[in-house]
């Protein structure tokens, strides 16, 4: 984390002394690299929403087709005891 930006208009022992212009310059790099972070951020979370919605789809379609192969087997497969019961 990087220290807070301190202004002063005289000398403090131990502080960084910056001027007016220093410290805006210092805040338009720290905005410029948030709205990088920002835009790469976004752009990985709209890749991870694509990829949501193909599993999704995937999801879906498997599950119609397990619901079609067990009603096709349905029929066939009587309900009996085991014959240890």
């Amino acid at each position: 984390m990087t220290p807070r930006l301190q202004f002063h208009h005289g000398h403090t022992n131990g502080d960084k002394i910056m001027s007016a212009e220093e410290r805006l310059i210092e805040l338009e790099i720290r905005v410029a690299e948030q709205e990088k972070t920002i835009d790469e951020l976004s752009s990985v979370l709209t890749e991870q929403w694509k990829t949501v919605d193909q599993l999704s789809k995937k999801l879906n379609a498997l599950t119609n087709r397990f619901l079609e192969l067990e009603e096709q087997a349905a029929p066939d497969v009587p309900v009996t005891k085991p014959p240890h019961w």
